[in-house]
């Protein structure tokens, strides 16, 4: 399998989602700049997480326009895999590939500790490996997603929760910590 990892000016988290795939899953790894035009013949494509753009106006809002989102999209209609971490889950949201919005934390202040994470499905390539209900940890920072209950004319994403906070949500969060 070869992954495709998109390096955005800002990201901070490439090199780690590069080195993921290659040396702890044993694939094929690939950097893809943000101004490419297509994906070239990776099996998966990975957004990682950092600050692109810097993130300015909204984590994810410019990202969104970078001529690389539309061969994300082309690639994610077809069936591809993708796999949003941090601010490329955000870029993802803003991208109209998952509906939905990202709100600030309650507090409006960076929090950056471990919540308890519950897995809903293992019917995902992400979650195969994983028993039914597994708890992890993650990082969580403002990162609250909420789902849009009508989805938008043209987009049929699968917005299905992948994952649960198990000890609650963080504030002002709905209780969805993914999505497949």
């Amino acid at each position: 399998m070869k992954f495709g990892v998109i390096v955005f000016p800002g990201s901070n988290c490439d090199h780690d989602a590069f080195y993921a795939v290659s040396a702890n899953l044993g694939q094929k790894a690939e950097f893809i700049w943000h101004d490419s035009q297509e994906l070239g013949d990776v099996d998966a494509v990975i957004l990682p997480g950092g600050f692109a753009y810097g993130d300015y106006l909204r984590c994810g809002a410019i990202a969104k326009f970078s001529p690389v989102m539309r061969a994300v999209r082309r690639f994610a209609a077809d069936g591809g895999l993708v796999l949003g971490v941090c601010n490329g889950f955000q870029i993802l949201v803003e991208a109209g590939l998952l509906p939905g919005a990202l709100i600030r934390n309650r507090s409006l202040k960076f929090s950056c500790r471990d919540v308890h994470l519950r897995t809903e499905t293992t019917n995902s390539p992400f979650f195969a490996g994983w028993a039914a209900s597994a708890a992890a940890a993650a990082p969580e920072a403002e990162k609250n997603f909420l789902r849009l209950r009508r989805v938008p004319v043209g987009v049929e994403p699968r917005t299905d929760p992948a994952a649960h906070w198990l000890c609650g949500p963080p504030p002002g969060a709905t209780g969805c910590a993914g999505a497949r």
